[in-house]
């Protein structure tokens, strides 16, 4: 039997085509993630615009599972795929329950979402761009 090491924390990646985006739905999104995270224990960053989502999410894995989960039902998005799902021992956003940013001029433009580049996008690309992220952020903290 495999031995889990529970204090690793579950950490996922997954991008997605929103259906209907606005920022007023941006901002409801937001808020109530920002809320359930927090008394979830889970951290993350989405990176959005109208033509994609890209969502960071860390947290415990039981709980990181459930809301996946919930995610792929969402009926505010669709062509939701998984980019990475893996265990670190620390949090690449441990202060955010929800960071929304808008995509980074440094990332895709809308010809080559449209051209398919999420469709070829590696796990480390895409962790890639989380932890880039995460370092501007703690470059503006600082």
């Amino acid at each position: 039997m495999e031995k889990r090491n529970h204090s690793l924390i579950k950490q996922v990646i997954y991008v997605s085509k929103p259906i209907g985006f606005d920022e007023k739905i941006l901002d409801r999104i937001l808020a109530q993630s920002a809320v359930n995270n927090k008394k979830n224990n889970i951290t993350g960053a989405l990176i959005c615009r109208s033509d994609l989502y890209l969502q960071f999410l860390e947290g415990p894995a039981h709980k990181i599972d459930d809301l996946y989960s919930r995610i792929k039902v969402d009926a505010r998005h669709r062509e939701i795929k998984l980019l990475e799902d893996t265990r670190s021992k620390r949090r690449l956003f441990s202060n955010w329950a929800m960071k929304g940013d808008p995509a980074k001029d440094w990332m895709w433009t809308e010809s080559e979402v449209i051209d398919g580049i999420l469709d070829r996008l590696s796990k480390n690309d895409a962790m890639e761009v989380f932890v880039r992220h995460s370092r501007e952020i703690d470059q503006f903290l600082s």
